[in-house]
C-alpha cells in the first residue's frame, strides 16, 4: 500500500457558486487505477463525490475523466501522486459527471431496409477498425472544432463511416455527415490519440467520408480550387514572389566538414509563401556540416488533397516526389513542414527515411548558439506532435537559445482544409491560441509548421518564428560577440 495526494474537481450546481478543487490523501495499492482512487475518496473521505463507472475493465466507457488534462478511462489509467482529476471537457452535471446525452444522440443507428443483406468479408474487414468504439466521448472532449462551431463530433463521424460501409444500412450517411459538419474537422488527430480503443478517426473515418463526399460532388468549392491549382501548378498555394526553389542551387555544400547528406523536401508553403524561413534553415544546416540536395522537380506532397478527400491525383504526386529523390540516390529526406513530414511518413510508401528537421538537428551534435534575452512560447503543430510523435525535440532546441514558457498544446485551426473551407472556424480557433499566447507573457511565438506560423501570424501581435530562424539568430549573435571580443 502507498499514500498518494490527488486534486479532484468538485462542483454541485445546487450548492456551489463556482467549481473548485479538493485535495485528498488516499491509501492505494501499487498499480492502482484512477478509479480505485475515486472509490477510496468516496468510501473513506467524502461519500458526496459523484462519478460514473460500470464494468471497471475498459469495456463500457462510462468512467472517462481527464487525468492531468488528458481524457482517459479511470479504470485503466494508473494513478500517480500529485495528479489532477477533472471531468471531460463537456457540460458538467455534478463533480466528475458530465452530460453525455446530447453527443450520444448525434450518433446514428443502423437502419436496415426490407431486403436481407449480409456484408462480404471485405466489407467486414473495412468496418472492423471502426466498430470497437465504447462511446466514452474522450474524443468529443478533446475535439477543438466542437468548442467553436456546430459539429456532431468525431464519434458521430466514425459511426457514419461505419454505416456507410455496411450494405444493410439504407440512409445516405455521406450526405448526412456533410450536414453534421464533416468539413469542420481540422485533422488535428487529438480524437485518435485519446481514444482508449485506438480508433484512427481522422484517417479511417473522416478522410474516407470526405473522399466519398467528393465522389458525390459535395467537396467544398474552395477545396476544389486547391485541387485544381495542384493539378495545374504542382503547388497548393499561389506564388507571391520568388520561390525558395528559384533561389537555391540543387546542392548546398556545408561551410565546413561534411557530417551528413540529406535531400530536402521543401513543401508548398516554405517554397511559395515563407521562402526566407527555408533559407534560414539551410544556413543552420550548412553551418552544422549538412550537405543538402534539393531536387527542383519536387511538387506538393498531396496532404491538402488527402485531408479534403480529393485523392484522384495523389498517385501522380507521390510518384513524382519519390522519383525526384530516388533518382539522386538519396536515402534520407528532410522535411521542415509538419504536414509534409507527416504525409511522407504516414501516407507514402517511401524507399528512403524521412526525418523532420528537429530530429535531424538533434541527431548531429550541432554547434551551440548564443542565448538570446527573449522569452518564447512554443506552438505544437498537430502534424508534428501527433502525426509524427515529435514533441520533446523542438523544446530541446528552443531551450538552447531562449527561455521557453509552455502553453496548452491545442490546434490553431489551420489544418484539414478548415482555413480555406471554413474560415470562421479557423479564425475562432486562432483566437483561442491568441488568448493562450497572451497568458504566457512571451515576447515571441515559435513553431515548426508553415501553416501554423502563417495562420497564427494573422491573429497575434507577437512575432511568430520558426525554430530554425531562432537558431540562426542565436548563431548570428554568437558571431557578433566573437567580433566584439576580437576587437577588444
Amino acid at each position: 500500500m502507498k499514500d498518494i495526494s490527488v486534486r479532484v474537481f468538485r462542483y454541485n450546481p445546487e450548492t456551489d457558486e463556482q467549481p473548485h478543487y479538493q485535495h485528498y490523501q488516499v491509501k492505494i495499492r501499487e498499480g492502482a487505477r484512477v478509479l480505485h482512487v475515486l472509490h477510496a475518496i468516496h468510501d473513506e473521505h467524502d461519500p458526496t463525490l459523484s462519478y460514473r463507472y460500470c464494468c471497471g475493465s475498459g469495456q463500457c466507457g462510462s468512467c472517462a475523466v481527464r487525468a492531468n488534462g488528458e481524457p482517459v478511462l479511470a479504470c485503466t489509467k494508473e494513478a500517480q501522486d500529485g495528479m489532477t482529476i477533472d471531468p471531460l471537457d463537456l457540460p458538467v452535471q455534478k463533480d466528475l459527471m458530465v452530460d453525455m446525452e446530447p453527443y450520444l444522440a448525434e450518433i446514428p443507428s443502423l437502419e436496415p431496409g426490407s431486403e436481407i443483406l449480409v456484408p462480404t468479408q471485405d466489407e467486414v474487414d473495412a468496418i472492423k477498425p471502426l466498430r470497437s468504439c465504447i462511446e466514452c466521448l474522450a474524443c468529443v472532449s478533446a475535439c477543438p472544432a466542437l468548442k467553436v462551431i456546430d459539429f456532431a463530433g468525431p464519434t458521430a463521424m466514425r459511426e457514419n463511416m461505419r454505416l456507410a460501409l455496411d450494405p444493410r444500412d439504407i440512409p445516405d450517411r455521406v450526405t448526412e455527415a456533410v450536414c453534421q459538419g464533416l468539413f469542420t474537422c481540422t485533422s488535428c488527430q487529438a480524437c485518435w490519440k485519446v481514444c482508449p480503443k485506438d480508433i484512427q478517426i481522422p484517417g479511417k473515418a473522416i478522410e474516407k467520408l470526405r473522399a466519398l463526399a467528393n465522389r458525390k460532388g459535395l467537396t467544398l468549392p474552395r477545396h476544389q480550387s486547391v485541387e485544381k491549382l495542384v493539378r495545374e501548378t504542382g503547388r497548393s498555394v499561389d506564388r507571391i514572389g520568388t520561390s525558395f526553389l528559384e533561389q537555391v542551387p540543387e546542392v548546398l555544400e556545408p561551410y565546413g566538414e561534411v557530417k551528413g547528406t540529406v535531400g530536402f523536401f521543401v513543401g508548398c508553403m516554405y517554397n511559395m509563401r515563407l521562402p526566407q524561413t527555408a533559407l534560414d534553415a539551410m544556413e543552420v544546416l550548412r553551418r552544422n556540416g549538412i550537405r543538402v540536395i534539393i531536387p527542383k522537380e519536387q511538387v506538393c506532397c498531396g496532404s491538402p488533397l488527402i485531408r479534403t478527400g480529393q485523392i484522384g491525383y495523389l498517385e501522380t504526386l507521390q510518384r513524382r516526389n519519390i522519383e525526384a529523390f530516388v533518382s539522386r540516390g538519396i536515402d534520407v529526406v528532410l522535411t521542415m513542414c509538419a504536414g509534409c513530414g507527416s504525409t511522407l511518413k504516414n501516407d507514402y510508401e517511401c524507399p528512403f527515411r524521412v526525418m523532420d528537421i528537429n530530429e535531424l538537428l538533434l541527431k548531429f551534435e550541432i554547434e551551440p548558439p548564443a542565448r538570446l534575452p527573449v522569452k518564447a512560447t512554443y506552438h505544437d503543430p498537430c502534424h508534428l506532435m501527433r502525426g509524427q510523435g515529435i514533441r520533446a525535440e523542438p523544446r530541446e532546441l528552443i531551450s538552447r537559445v531562449v527561455d521557453l514558457v509552455e502553453m496548452p498544446s491545442v490546434c490553431c485551426g489551420s489544418g484539414g482544409g478548415v482555413r480555406s473551407g471554413v474560415p470562421e472556424e479557423a479564425a475562432a480557433l486562432a483566437e483561442n491560441r491568441r488568448k493562450e499566447i497572451e497568458k504566457t507573457g512571451a515576447d515571441i511565438v515559435i513553431s515548426s509548421c508553415p501553416f501554423c506560423e502563417y495562420h497564427i501570424m494573422e491573429h497575434t501581435d507577437r512575432p511568430v518564428k520558426n525554430i530554425a530562424t531562432v537558431l540562426l539568430e542565436g548563431y548570428r549573435e554568437k558571431d557578433k560577440k566573437k567580433v566584439r571580443e576580437d576587437w577588444s
